[in-house]
């Protein structure tokens, strides 16, 4: 059963690196152009998530769970690279999450929070939000190099990464262990739902106060442009977090079955344990096809990238011809 559920996860990662590098490589692109109708602070928001996602398919999937089936016995699986390439694995997922966590907090100042929307929602803010919550990510993981060691020495050369047993044992080390799983995801998750349903009360209200005004609650039909500007910005917001929070579940229920139970080492533990970890992973390619569902604009330019290449080759053979 285990091999069944291995070789399941093995084509499982396949298709992720298959569909979510070239997608999130066009996302970032498209994005990048600015011209999918969305606010530069936005914008910044959308390619850093992006970004950080695909760094997490190509240093998780590629670097990590592939190493041993296609790159075996590599400078890969040298001590100190195979550490540093852990701790840039988990500098990417955080970086992933908590860029969520800031974009949802920039829409929710833009939607709720006018008197300060001018002044905080701009690409200046979103850049140095960013550059300091990716700094301050790559402190908070540097000690997690230290809690590795070789599984053996070939020639002086240390080979493998092992958790050391004091990891699992001294104070510290297992303090430390619990911030970075309250930190990842179990804080983002409160947050995420906590400024999400102030935002809904927010625009429940406002939205009952401008139908009131514009006289709608007579029975009157008016368009309202800001209203209409304001639902898009929310459906985006809504379904970047609520993917994030549904993909991210099982991986949180997982660790709280830990605590309150223990280790349990069954079949279907394992298996629960594997789907929470590769859904957490499937977060890393989902935003790009919920920016294509919720943004028109967005569809157009990717549409317009995938078929430039196409048009180019047509008119280069065309030119050719003539």
């Amino acid at each position: 059963m285990y091999e069944i559920f291995d070789r399941i996860e093995k084509i499982y990662y396949m298709i992720l690196v298959i569909i979510g590098v070239p997608v999130n490589l066009l996302a970032i692109v498209i994005l990048s152009r600015g011209k999918c109708g969305l606010s530069s602070c936005t914008t910044r928001y959308l390619v850093a998530m992006t970004t950080a996602d695909l760094l997490v398919i190509i240093t998780e999937v590629i670097l990590l769970q592939f190493k041993d089936d296609y790159f075996p016995w590599t400078f890969l699986d040298i001590t100190p690279v195979c550490s540093v390439i852990i701790v840039l694995s988990r500098v990417a997922t955080d970086c992933s999450v908590w860029f969520t966590v800031t974009f949802t907090f920039d829409r929710f100042v833009a939607i709720c929070c006018q008197k300060l929307k001018t002044k905080y929602c701009t690409e200046r803010t979103a850049a140095v939000v960013l550059a300091t919550t990716g700094i301050l990510l790559c402190f908070k993981n540097i000690p997690f190099y230290f809690t590795y060691e070789p599984g053996w020495i070939t020639d002086n050369v240390p080979w493998g990464c092992y958790n050391k047993l004091s990891y699992f044992t001294e104070p510290g080390w297992v303090g430390f262990d619990w911030l970075d799983t309250v930190l990842t995801p179990f804080l983002p998750f409160v947050l995420i739902m906590l400024l999400n349903s102030l935002t809904v009360r927010h625009i429940l209200v406002a939205s009952r106060v401008r139908k009131a005004l514009r006289g709608q609650s007579k029975g009157e039909n008016h368009s309202d442009p800001e209203m209409e500007s304001r639902r898009k910005s929310v459906i985006l917001l809504f379904t970047i977090s609520g993917s994030f929070i549904l993909l991210w579940l099982v991986f949180v229920i997982n660790f709280l079955h830990y605590i309150i139970r223990g280790a349990i080492r069954t079949f279907s533990v394992y298996v629960f344990q594997q789907v929470g970890f590769m859904l957490q992973l499937l977060s890393s390619c989902t935003n790009t096809f919920i920016y294509g569902v919720t943004q028109s604009r967005f569809r157009e330019q990717f549409k317009n990238v995938v078929k430039y290449p196409v048009t180019s080759i047509i008119l280069f053979i065309k030119k050719q011809n003539n």
